[in-house]
């Protein structure tokens, strides 16, 4: 049986709002996913209207491609930081708004063969682009103690990184850790019980962004962001984390004090209490925009 897969877009009304200044305009979906964004843009954008969505995932730029079913849209396989030149490729001198979706789609997070959940047992894989080299399992089973535990500390900002990596070396001494499962068991020996959020959430966190190499990501995104967007252009970017916000707002102010930028929203939008209701994965969602003056 074939699974349908759903991804509920956050903030979508909130984004299409400050970002969609020219309903003719040429728009950027950095992260393209399910293509549920893009969606929502495109009924409101007019007919001469074009996105150009980028997605390191090719499984879901194939779904996003047919869900959103659209002339209008122009689906890449490749990584936004690719964007600049993109345009240029397509003829294009800049776009008139980008959205930057930094967080996981739920077809990511709920297949198993993915290895981002800690709800379903599987492969330990984590990368965005399945092409990649580097793998989770890479990481859990060949890295060195100070290189986990560095990881655990920045990315997951895991207190207990130094047992937590003591644990990852034990366990492969007596074999490979090759599931999310088994991964997830070795965490939960060494924190038990703790908090309301799972003992290794933080872990998959840290895992996840170091595969994917994330907050240089974001990193590159305020680097490229004079050469993409066109002036009165707008930036969008959804963070998810704590990690990613402080690098996303830190990145804007110093674009502020550079010249040529402001802030669109000087405090971070966050979804509401009946969008969280409806969708739970939204509640950790924060959202930043600049203008490019």
């Amino acid at each position: 049986m074939t699974r349908t897969w759903t991804h509920i877009p956050i903030l979508a009304p909130e984004i299409a709002q400050l970002l969609l200044q020219r309903l003719d305009g040429v728009y950027i979906d950095g992260t393209l996913g399910l293509g549920g964004h893009t969606r929502f843009f495109l009924s409101r954008l007019g007919p001469q209207a074009r996105v150009i969505g980028f997605d390191k995932d090719e499984e879901a730029l194939a779904m996003a491609r047919e869900r959103v079913n659209d002339t209008r849209l122009t689906a890449v396989h490749a990584s936004y930081t690719q964007a600049p030149q993109v345009l240029a490729d397509l003829g294009l001198d800049g776009a008139d708004g980008a959205l930057f979706d930094l967080g996981l789609s739920s077809y990511q997070l709920d297949n198993p063969a993915r290895g981002f959940s800690l709800q379903h047992d599987g492969p330990l894989d984590m990368r965005f682009d399945l092409s990649a080299p580097l793998t989770a399992e890479k990481i859990v089973n060949e890295w060195g103690l100070d290189d986990l535990e560095r990881i655990l500390t920045q990315y997951g900002e895991e207190r207990n990184a130094h047992a937590i990596a003591l644990a990852l070396m034990a366990a492969r001494r007596q074999g490979p850790i090759r599931t999310t499962f088994a991964l997830k068991n070795i965490v939960q020996s060494v924190l038990r019980g703790r908090g309301k959020i799972h003992p290794a959430t933080q872990t998959f966190q840290a895992l996840r962004i170091a595969v994917n190499d994330e907050l240089g990501c974001v990193e590159r995104v305020a680097a490229l962001l004079p050469k993409l967007l066109r002036p009165g252009g707008r930036a969008a970017v959804l963070t998810f984390h704590s990690l990613e916000d402080r690098l996303v707002k830190t990145r804007f102010k110093e674009l502020c004090a550079l010249g040529g930028w402001q802030l669109v929203n000087k405090h971070v939008i966050a979804p509401g209490y009946e969008e969280v209701r409806q969708n739970p994965r939204a509640r950790s969602a924060k959202l930043r925009v600049i203008e490019k003056i």
